[in-house]
């Protein structure tokens, strides 16, 4: 069976991240996690003291770091310029600064370009907010994922709970759906479903569910 290219698309909270593990667990495919490489930039940001409206100095940022995904779907690695970021990029200062360079059109340019470079080989499960659209227009597979705000909130919130954050539902979903304005109103290429994408609502589906649905799709174009 040839190797396909899978691209994953949806708000946070979503389940992007949990199906393309389990894809990539199953069909034995590369797991890519876009959002790591905004939030490693994001990092890169805040600890460099970088006023996150300079727009084009975190561009320069973005352009000329290393940045690596390393390891398998349960134990994906973030390389930065050698230095593993991997719990780094997790921190809630990393969150909010990746959320906003993710706006700016130069960073996305800089980022794409890394996260093709990284899926040359094929047998790609990428996720994230524009791959069908922009980073993989062509992929064989497509999904757009939804979910309605407050079970998108409650997940996003244990898993804040199981990194150890005091976090409570209320802040997360105001999280999640300031999140969802930025990504709905940048300029560079904002958050919609490609046109020959699949949509799937995950409100009252289970991982399994969504993940078997998904292996048909891609049993049927391989």
């Amino acid at each position: 069976m040839r190797k396909l290219t899978i691209a994953i698309d949806g708000p946070s909270g979503a389940g992007k991240s949990s199906l393309g593990k389990a894809l990539a667990r199953a069909l034995g495919y590369q797991y890519v996690d876009s959002g790591a490489v905004y939030r490693a930039v994001g990092s890169l940001a805040v600890d460099g003291a970088l006023p996150l409206d300079d727009s084009a100095a975190i561009a320069a940022l973005a352009a000329e770091s290393d940045i690596r995904l390393e390891g398998d779907p349960d134990d994906l690695r973030v390389l930065v310029n050698g230095s593993d970021v991997t719990a780094r990029i997790r921190q809630p200062d990393a969150s909010r600064a990746s959320s906003i360079v993710a706006t700016i059109p130069a960073v996305r340019d800089a980022v794409v370009g890394k996260l093709r470079e990284m899926s040359q080989a094929g047998g790609v499960v990428m996720d994230g907010r524009d791959i069908g659209t922009k980073v993989f227009p062509r992929a064989e597979v497509k999904v757009f994922l939804e979910a309605s705000t407050e079970v998108r909130a409650l997940r996003r919130w244990q898993e804040e709970r199981l990194r150890g954050r005091d976090v409570n539902v209320e802040q997360t979903r105001a999280e999640i759906e300031e999140r969802d304005r930025r990504d709905r109103e940048r300029s560079a290429t904002p958050l919609v479903k490609a046109d020959d994408a699949v949509l799937l609502d995950t409100t009252d589906q289970s991982l399994d569910q969504v993940v078997h649905r998904v292996l048909e799709i891609v049993n049927s174009r391989s």
